[in-house]
């Protein structure tokens, strides 16, 4: 790598969204002159959600896109440096830490904050794969304006399938809610909303064997009680699939050096952001598996950046 290629800063941050953002914030603040490098996706999986109701500071709601950009917005207002471009590979063993961005520019780093949050699980199946971007997503706020008036069907049983499936259905004539198992795990309000919703049918017991169609989806094949002695395939009309069955850390450059747990999530010691690794830290949704809220991704953003402060001031 040649020197001009090279770059130092005191604090780096990789990804975006509430906890990148934040972290920026609280970080420029402390005149740690950050950097961030936003991701493929700037704002993260926020800029997906098409309303966001329960912040503290928004009583009308506010959409997730309009949010990110406010957050951005107060982060750049104190100092920070935001970036386009994605980390593809690190040395966390070299002080300063090294960081290669878009495998051509390298920075060193005194701190880094990993806020690169997580990406949507699909199904695994072959026809899934065939139909992505021709009926199958994996975010209804995305895609659901294309399904007006048509009849789709949202694959989960959490929060997140649950409130997939009350958006489509204020924009599409009819949603199925399909559940492997014959309860629902989404919180009580999230079930009572999809029980209230009329043209919302949900089908416990049910999984996927297949999707098909002529170039673009037209149904699915269900098993319904799959192993059971009664089990049976079904066959369900639909224009569109969503995919809503959880999420997988974005750590697969950091688990050589950053201690993981079992689904791939960062390890983080006590109430701390602190790594296993001194001067890199962890916030959001890439270490958090039980919240993943908007609000807790902040809260840990400026965890962090304290964080990184405090051991920049005990280093020197």
């Amino acid at each position: 790598m040649t020197e001009e290629k090279i770059e130092q800063v005191k604090c780096l941050i990789i990804g975006s969204g509430p906890a990148g953002y934040t972290a920026a914030i609280y970080a420029s603040r402390a005149n740690l002159k950050p950097v961030l490098y936003e991701g493929l996706e700037p704002g993260g999986q926020l800029t997906t959600t098409n309303d966001v109701e329960n912040f503290p500071g928004y009583p009308e709601g506010i959409t997730g896109p309009e949010m990110m950009q406010e957050f951005k917005q107060q982060a750049e207002r104190f100092g920070a440096d935001c970036r386009w471009g994605m980390a593809t590979s690190v040395d966390f063993e070299a002080c300063p830490k090294k960081v290669i961005i878009d495998d051509e520019k390298e920075i060193h780093a005194d701190t880094v904050i990993i806020a690169t949050g997580a990406t949507a699980k699909y199904l695994g199946l072959p026809s899934e794969e065939k139909y992505k971007g021709s009926g199958v997503s994996a975010c209804a706020t995305c895609d659901g304006f294309f399904y007006k008036e048509k009849e789709v069907a949202v694959v989960g049983g959490g929060d997140t399938a649950a409130e997939e499936a009350t958006y489509l259905a204020g924009l599409c004539k009819k949603v199925y809610l399909i559940i492997r198992k014959d309860y629902m795990r989404a919180s009580k309000v999230m079930q009572a909303r999809v029980m209230q919703t009329d043209n919302l049918e949900v089908l416990f017991e049910h999984s996927t064997k297949e999707i098909y169609g002529d170039g673009v989806v037209e149904g699915m094949k269900l098993y319904k009680r799959k192993g059971q002695p009664d089990e049976e395939i079904v066959d369900l009309k639909v224009d569109g699939v969503f995919i809503a069955i959880g999420h997988k850390p974005n750590t697969d450059i950091f688990k050589d050096y950053i201690d993981l747990d079992e689904n791939g999530y960062i390890v983080t010691k006590g109430n701390t952001s602190q790594t296993n690794i001194p001067g890199v830290f962890a916030a959001g949704d890439v270490h958090d598996s039980r919240y993943r809220q908007a609000i807790t991704a902040a809260g840990s953003g400026c965890k962090a950046a304290l964080d990184a402060e405090k051991y920049l001031v005990t280093r020197d």
